[in-house]
Parts: C-alpha cells; sequence; structure tokens
C-alpha cells in the first residue's frame, strides 16, 4: 500500500493545481474589462481615427467641473481630441498685455493637461489667427493692443452692431503682410502650445471676409486666395520647426457660388483657390451644421486630411457619421485615411454647456444631446 506521505503529497498537489485555476479564472474576471476597453479603443481607432470635442477654455471658477467632465464623460466616451479654444484667456508671459481678465494660470492649465493624458486625449489648442479679431462691436485683444495690425482700421464696428451692414463688417482681420504682426501671434502660439504640450494647434481661419482689402496699403489689389494661403503657409512652417502640425476651419477653402453654400460655411471673396495653393499636410475641420454637406471627400481628394465637424443637431450629426464610416468603407486604401472622423462643436460658452448637459431632457436642437447621441453611436461601432 502507498504511505501516507505519498497521499499526503497527492492532495497538496491538487489542492495547488486548485488553487492556482481559481486564481486563473479571478484575475481573468479582474482583467478582462481592461482587456475589452483596449481592445474597444483599438477597434474605434480603425473605424473611426478622430473622435473630437472643441469648446471653449473654461474661466478658473469653471476649472473644476470641467476637469470632471474630461473625467467622467469625455473619457468613458472614448473622446480622443479635445480641440480647446484658448484665444488670449491664458496668462501669457510673452505678451502680459493681450491677456483677458478670465484668464488660466498655467498651474491651471496643467491640471487640463493632466485629465486630457489620463483619459488618453491629445489636446489642439487654438487661437484665432487671421479673422475673427473682433466680435460685434467689440474689438479683440490683439488689434485692441496693436490697431497697427487692422487690416480695415477705417471702419469702426458700431456701438449697435447689426448684420448686414454697409461696412459688411462681421468680423475684423489682422494684415497678413504687416511687417510686425507674426512676432506677436508666434510668441503666444509657441507659448499657448508649450504649456498645453501640444503637438498640433488651431489656428480658426474661418469666416474671414476681410483680407486683401482696399483700404489696407499692403494687400490692397493682390489675389485674395494667395494672401490666404501664404498666411496658412506661413503658420504651418513656423509649426513644423517644433514638429507641431496645423489644422484649421475649411470653410475658406470652399466655393460659395459653386456650391451654393453661402457666406458662411464657403467663401464669397475668392479665397477657395487657396485649397489648391497651402500645404497637404494641413489638418481641415470640415464644418455643417444645418445640412450633412459632404464636402469631406472634395478635400480627402486634394490629399488633406479632413474630420467632418457637427453643433447641435442630433439627426445632421449621425447623418455625418454615417456617412464618414461609408467614405471610409467605399474609399481606394490611399483615400480611406484621409477620412478622419467627427468633431462635435460647442459654440456656448463652457460653463454653459456643462450647465446644459446637466439637464436630464433636451428637445429639439441641442448640444447636449448632439454630444450624448453622436458618441453612443460612435462607441456602438
Amino acid at each position: 500500500m502507498p504511505s501516507l506521505s505519498r497521499y499526503f503529497k497527492i492532495f497538496a498537489f491538487l489542492l495547488g493545481a486548485l488553487t492556482l485555476v481559481n486564481y486563473s479564472v479571478c484575475n481573468a474576471y479582474t482583467l478582462t474589462p481592461v482587456a475589452d476597453t483596449t481592445r474597444k479603443v483599438q477597434r474605434l481607432g480603425t473605424v473611426m481615427p478622430v473622435r473630437g470635442f472643441a469648446i471653449g477654455a473654461p474661466r478658473p471658477k469653471g476649472l473644476d467641473d470641467f476637469i470632471k467632465f474630461i473625467n467622467n464623460e469625455l473619457g468613458p466616451r472614448h473622446v480622443n481630441t479635445l480641440i480647446l479654444r484658448v484665444d488670449y484667456a491664458y496668462q501669457f508671459k510673452s505678451h502680459p498685455e493681450l491677456v483677458d481678465s478670465f484668464a488660466l494660470s498655467k498651474n491651471e492649465v496643467k491640471k487640463i493637461v493632466k485629465a486630457c493624458r489620463d483619459n488618453r486625449i491629445d489636446i489642439v489648442c487654438q487661437i484665432n489667427l487671421l479673422g475673427h479679431q473682433s466680435w460685434a462691436n467689440k474689438v479683440g485683444k490683439l488689434l485692441k493692443a496693436y490697431p497697427q495690425f487692422d487690416e480695415t482700421p477705417g471702419i469702426i464696428p458700431p456701438a449697435n452692431y447689426k448684420w448686414p451692414n454697409a461696412d459688411s463688417l462681421y468680423c475684423k482681420s489682422y494684415c497678413p503682410l504687416h511687417p510686425d504682426v507674426h512676432k506677436v501671434v508666434f510668441d503666444v502660439v509657441d507659448e499657448i502650445c508649450d504649456v498645453f504640450e501640444t503637438k498640433a494647434f488651431h489656428a480658426g481661419m474661418d469666416e474671414v471676409f476681410y483680407i486683401g482689402h482696399p483700404q489696407c496699403p499692403r494687400c490692397s489689389g493682390k489675389d485674395k486666395a494667395a494672401l490666404y494661403a501664404g498666411e496658412v503657409k506661413l503658420i504651418r512652417d513656423h509649426l513644423a520647426q517644433k514638429g507641431r502640425s496645423l489644422w484649421i476651419w475649411g470653410d475658406r477653402l470652399l466655393d460659395a457660388r459653386l456650391t451654393g453654400l453661402g457666406i458662411w460655411e464657403a467663401s464669397m471673396n475668392n479665397t477657395d483657390r487657396a485649397i489648391d495653393l497651402i500645404p497637404k499636410d494641413v489638418f481641415i475641420c470640415d464644418w455643417h451644421y444645418d445640412r450633412p454637406d459632404q464636402t469631406a471627400v472634395l478635400f480627402a481628394l486634394k490629399g488633406m486630411d479632413v474630420a467632418t465637424c457637427t453643433w447641435r443637431s442630433p439627426q445632421i450629426a449621425l447623418q455625418q457619421t454615417d456617412d464618414i464610416l461609408r467614405f471610409r468603407k467605399n474609399s481606394t486604401p490611399e483615400m480611406k485615411d484621409h477620412f478622419r472622423g467627427m468633431i462635435l462643436t460647442i459654440w456656448s460658452r463652457n460653463d454653459q454647456f456643462l450647465d446644459e448637459f446637466k439637464q436630464d431632457k433636451h428637445e429639439g436642437l441641442s448640444q447636449a444631446e448632439t454630444f450624448r447621441q453622436l458618441f453612443a453611436k460612435i462607441n456602438s461601432l
């Protein structure tokens, strides 16, 4: 008969094996959610590489709420790109004369950077360049501090602003040919990119109505498409020196008359020909808010990476998402990856959007409901 010690050895072996199996099963259950999340993100990356959210930077008193939104809403929905419109709401050291009264400090910015890093979100910070140097009857920080940069110094925003108006004033522009403007502009661009630790910068460049204006001694009579393209290339080349890429809105590169898109979503002043003059590595944010216009195809055909940008209509956003998926599925390998994905744009103030998002029900046009439905659809992929 076998000795008792042999029985004990067999029992100990079986007990150890059972423990190991139990440990492995438990760990499998523990690790599966993490593994599943990783696989899901990888799949999303192949289907929808850019899953973006664009919003204005928070004011200091709203910072904690925005950080919570990043952690609790953007991260779990696998948003991977945050376009943050900063403009002059940062405490610039290079040009303190440009700083807004509600500007973020460096320490406050770093809290946003950490939250995005923890949630694998790339930041693309934005300062409006060329156009959008005024709003309604208020001149912006750049032209207020440096009025000599104004493309149209003789046009004064009226106290009671209305559109349309005799001066065709929507927003002022800086003169792209002024010899001193880029020293100032590039100082703040570099500083904001450094503090946000970003590899991409969004220059805006949308809705530029004033360019090559007869009032400007430098730009008057010059080809508006060449002026616009020259400014894009100058900004792009500056960013490239530090390994950064340029993002812009795409409306000025579309022909308003040919497409019927109108003066907001496309150009009526002949800047559209710049589409063939700018570098191909400029990332295009192609925005359409009232119809799912399919102009992303044009940018992709020009060899540019493009994301479709939506706003406050859930129905339009879902249609645009279907379009991007179809473009990627039915394109050649050479074309497919130019269709990069979807970006939701928010045009209310940061804290106003967060207040809207906290409400349970949203009917009709709603940024918050569009956010929920858009990213629910993307994550269902």
